[in-house]
């Protein structure tokens, strides 16, 4: 199962078998963040898999995203692997996750983060009734706090370690827009 947030790049190649780029007008800042994409990482090494490990057809469809915004494989036998991969995917806006996060606190006593709210709206769309569904969560709904009480009313609970965060000094080094002095950076603070 994979959910996406109003940014749906990934939800529409699961659906379509076409992945477009977006540019950055059509990329929308939301209440889950994480999820604000508008290329996906790693997808490249999925593809790898759906196109039986070539590099060349890799090659070809990234040259057609750097050319042309995006490829369609839709109709063709790469798509048939994409639906072999059994992955059905979903999307949630700011309104579902507004809903699923007051409908799993009313239900369970459970305060859920945005993030988790887009998976388990698109996971319960998807459900087998017949099997258990399992949901990590995936941030502390504390991160999200002006979320949590616009749905809930209330601010989430915060863990002890993040008591008085705010006012703890904040530590941070200036570096120049240059690759070599990023290197040196990360060579004399690395581990």
């Amino acid at each position: 199962m994979l959910a996406t947030n109003e940014n749906d790049v990934l939800d529409e190649f699961f659906r379509t078998g076409r992945y477009r780029v977006r540019g950055g007008s059509e990329t929308h800042a939301t209440s889950s963040p994480s999820m604000d994409i508008s290329k996906a990482s790693n997808f490249e090494r999925y593809i790898y898999d759906v196109v039986g490990r070539n590099p060349e057809v890799v090659r070809e469809l990234w040259w057609e995203i750097d050319t042309r915004g995006q490829f369609h494989v839709g109709g063709t036998p790469f798509y048939e692997a994409v639906r072999r991969s059994c992955l059905v995917s979903g999307r949630s806006t700011h309104v579902d996750r507004l809903r699923t996060i007051r409908t799993i606190e009313q239900r369970y006593g459970v305060v859920i983060d945005p993030h988790t709210a887009d998976g388990l709206k698109v996971a319960l769309e998807h459900r087998d009734a017949a099997v258990p569904m399992i949901c990590l969560e995936t941030a502390l709904p504390a991160k999200f706090s002006e979320t949590i009480v616009e749905a809930l009313g209330c601010a989430p609970q915060r863990p002890a370690a993040f008591a008085d965060i705010e006012s703890l000094p904040q530590r941070f080094e200036r570096i120049g827009v240059d690759l070599q002095a990023v290197k040196n950076y990360i060579a004399s603070h690395g581990a």
